[in-house]
């Protein structure tokens, strides 16, 4: 019998919590990397994105070389050459002007192939081939951190230059730059499944396993100097009892509850994280990370 939270004929809905400590959980390219956070309120931000390919990322060293886990956004892959590879596969004929059930023949093929694709949908109507856009059940938000973070840049130097014209030229010297860091931060994202569309791209129980694991793990197999200290705190999926969902997102959302222990958090034990015990009638709470 399939556990209630692997089960993708049923709308899950779900809390992440981690924390970051003397890091840069998600720079601003706009901002000289500076670690992103809301102007208004000061708190830290890390965005959907950086997320999904932090799960994107993770999904091949799960389950690597296995059938229905590549993945289609990846570095140096051109996203159309992956869509011609599902219209020669197919036999489906390379055309902007494809019917509905063409369009739906590439698009099985590639969610059977792309795990993110499964998972997130994306648009394959680039290129020569229109193959329309394909709706994900999984949508996650920006997480946002509890409370404010104190945003430091650090001075660094180093004493190679970049290139023989750099040391002929000006001789040997010290090279400055700017590290950027969150003293500490706690932050939460919420996660979203519909059934009706896991259904229409092929979500598995396997694949949902294959999520709940990457995220209790999500920054184990990411380290990088310039994330610090970076760990997943909480995984809380509110699973219902049918596709269509027994309650709101936000109702179920605010049973979970963070407060500061003091004005200034510096480790997840500043915190304290309750569950209300109120439940809802149809829904089931799992806690794969407390």
């Amino acid at each position: 019998m399939t556990e209630a939270h692997l089960d993708p004929t049923r709308r899950h809905d779900a809390v992440l919590l981690f924390d970051v400590l003397d890091g840069n959980p998600n720079g601003d390219p706009d901002a000289g990397n500076q670690p992103r956070v809301d102007v208004e309120t000061g708190q830290g931000l890390v965005t959907d994105v950086s997320l999904k390919r932090k799960i994107r990322d993770q999904i091949p060293l799960l389950r690597p070389d296995q059938p229905r886990y590549k993945i289609f956004v990846e570095a140096d892959t051109a996203l159309n050459t992956n869509i011609g590879r599902a219209f020669t596969a197919t036999n489906t004929p390379v055309t902007k002007k494809t019917t509905p059930d063409q369009r739906r023949t590439v698009q099985h093929w590639l969610c059977n192939e792309f795990y993110d694709i499964r998972m997130f949908g994306g648009v394959v109507g680039t290129g020569n081939g229109n193959a329309g856009r394909i709706r994900g059940p999984l949508q996650l938000t920006f997480a946002r951190s509890i409370d404010r973070v104190l945003v430091q840049g650090h001075g660094i130097t180093r004493i190679t230059q970049t290139t023989e014209k750099d040391i002929i030229e000006g001789g040997e010297s010290t090279e400055m730059g700017t590290k950027w860091t969150v003293h500490y931060g706690l932050y939460r994202a919420h996660l979203h499944y519909s059934a009706p569309r896991g259904i229409d791209t092929g979500v598995t129980p396997d694949d949902l396993a294959a999520l709940w694991q990457t995220l209790t793990n999500l920054f184990e197999h990411d380290r990088a100097s310039g994330r610090g200290e970076m760990d997943v705190k909480g995984l809380h999926i509110f699973t219902h009892d049918d596709a269509y969902g027994r309650a709101r997102a936000s109702q179920l959302f605010n049973r979970v509850t963070i407060n500061a222990l003091n004005s200034t958090p510096r480790t997840i034990n500043d915190y304290k994280i309750d569950i209300s015990d109120s439940e809802h009638a149809g829904v089931l709470l799992t806690s794969l990370v407390v």
